[in-house]
């Protein structure tokens, strides 16, 4: 525990708390009653009200939405299945950024719908909703589809032989089992769209604003530290409680089902209602996921003789100190570095987990390994430059700070993969060993790695996807002759001009394929299929 507990000391509290204490705290003390002050205005509660109407929307919408495919994906089998799998989680490895460029090629002026039908929906609320269900329709898929191909079908098919219904068969057997996973799932996409940053940035404009984008803007344009501290207080206040009630739901769901293999509850879709469900599943796939991205790759292309790609190589609207095209070495070299950093950071976290004699504080730490994916990035990256300033940590001017910001978000992922696999090794076969004169050490090597090899490459598979995206944090720390990708798309998209405009389409194309390419390499990694990310 001891590097973890150092980790998350000095890169994650000491840099948050810095920031915390710059606003609120003055020469004679600490002014809480700013809180009141901050909350007492009424385009703050704007923002708050806002940022909670558009989550609770946002994760009905997903999970009305996604239900059908997580049955479809747990109850059918068909041809290219395993392919669609992989379609479907692209969206949820994509950076915000690019998201919020596809929508926007998809909905924004000039895109798609302007030319067919002279409809713009970027400077309303439902791009910002449409494009949060693109990105969060694998988490409701995967976790409730995961549990749901592992309930036993034969309960169900017991109460029709006892006269139920098909609708109170599902209503009585099947939703109370899934009510545990449903939940877990809509507590997740309620997370990731509460603290929406990205996509809000690039499709809300000046209309409106979350939490996270409101932390954003006072700390970077009005530069108000106390105000920017009471919003990351009031994010990490709710940020907090959504974990909590979601690691309950999950304890739930681990001990009150009796699971059966996955492998064995699929078959082909019978009767023309099944084949229909399955045709408007893969009809909604094509609308909601592909054809945006479809767009996006469209827009790039859209100059003769790939101008917009060539464009990349030069720097004529003088938006960098380098040509954008060196964004994309500079991302590789950072996610892989982010990546090293995570899977170490987060391997020991998972095997100090994993004890059965692990104390409660041991225990409580696993629920704060989860923090930093809530926690506004804009907040730890502003920290980092506060924080991170005085020797012997005078990290500013070195090129690791954006690797140990981006590894913050990659290690909840490589715990949450690793540790169900160390959970199930057998106990004694470690004793065994032991006992035969191994060291801990030889022990790791030769009993645990072996088992967990798989899913240690598919952590850092996810890490390196998920550091090669972020944005919230190096928006602020990634210096401006060595930006990364997601740096580079906001600020050409900030630039007027159709040649920005296409770079940053052509960056965006090139993110997403590096994505897709790193989660096509993770599904024939995987060896389970329950669904967690």
């Amino acid at each position: 525990m001891a590097l973890p507990v150092a980790f998350f000391g000095l890169f994650f509290a000491y840099p948050v708390a810095a920031i915390l204490a710059r606003g609120l705290r003055s020469g004679d003390g600490w002014h809480f009653g700013r809180l009141f002050d901050v909350l007492g205005q009424s385009d703050i509660r704007h923002v708050l009200w806002f940022t909670t109407w558009q989550a609770l929307a946002s994760t009905a919408l997903t999970l009305l939405i996604a239900l059908p495919a997580a049955y479809v994906f747990a109850r059918f089998s068909f041809p290219g299945k395993q392919v669609l799998r992989a379609v479907v989680t692209v969206p949820f490895v994509l950076p915000t950024v690019v998201v919020g460029t596809a929508f926007l090629a998809l909905v924004g002026r000039g895109g798609l719908l302007d030319e067919l039908w002279g409809v713009r929906l970027d400077t309303t609320v439902w791009a910002i909703l449409l494009a949060h269900v693109f990105f969060n329709y694998a988490v409701v898929v995967r976790t409730v589809g995961g549990l749901w191909a592992q309930l036993d079908p034969r309960q169900e098919e017991a109460a029709r032989m006892l006269g139920a219904s098909p609708l109170r068969a599902w209503r009585q057997v099947t939703l109370p089992a899934l009510a545990p996973a449903v939940a877990a799932a809509a507590l997740m996409v309620f997370l990731f769209t509460f603290t929406s940053f990205g996509v809000v940035q690039i499709l809300g404009g000046p209309t409106f604003s979350t939490l996270e984008v409101e932390i954003y803007r006072q700390t970077s344009e009005i530069f108000d530290l106390s105000t920017a501290a009471v919003l990351t207080i009031v994010q990490f206040l709710a940020v907090g409680a959504i974990l909590a009630v979601h690691a309950w739901t999950v304890r739930r769901r681990e001990s009150a089902l009796r699971l059966v293999d996955a492998a064995g509850t699929a078959r082909r879709p019978r009767g023309a209602g099944q084949w229909a469900l399955l045709a408007g599943v893969l009809g909604t796939v094509a609308l909601l996921l592909v054809l945006p991205l479809g767009v996006l790759v469209q827009r790039s292309l859209d100059a003769p003789d790939f101008a917009y790609y060539r464009a990349l190589a030069g720097n004529e609207g003088n938006v960098f100190l380098v040509p954008p095209i060196e964004a994309v070495g500079n991302s590789l070299e950072y996610a892989l570095a982010a990546t090293v950093i995570a899977v170490t950071v987060g391997g020991l976290a998972a095997a100090a987990l994993t004890r059965r004699d692990a104390g409660r504080l041991v225990r409580g730490f696993d629920a704060l390994l989860m923090l930093p994916l809530g926690v506004s990035a804009v907040t730890v990256g502003f920290g980092f430059l506060i924080a991170l300033d005085e020797p012997p940590l005078d990290l500013r001017a070195t090129w690791i700070l954006v690797p140990l910001a981006q590894a913050l978000v990659g290690v909840p992922f490589v715990v949450r993969t690793m540790l169900p696999v160390l959970r199930a090794v057998d106990e004694r076969l470690r004793e065994a060993a032991a006992v035969l004169g191994a060291s801990p050490w030889r022990v790791w090597r030769e009993v645990d790695l072996p088992m967990v090899r798989r899913a240690l490459l598919v952590a850092a598979g996810f890490a390196f996807a998920v550091s090669l995206g972020e944005f919230g944090a190096t928006v602020f720390i990634a210096r401006p002759d060595n930006p990364t990708l997601p740096v580079a798309v906001a600020r050409l998209l900030g630039r007027a001009g159709e040649l920005n405009y296409g770079q940053a389409m052509a960056l965006s194309t090139i993110l997403m394929l590096v994505c897709a390419v790193a989660l096509l390499v993770l599904e024939r990694l995987r060896t389970d299929r329950t669904g967690e990310f």
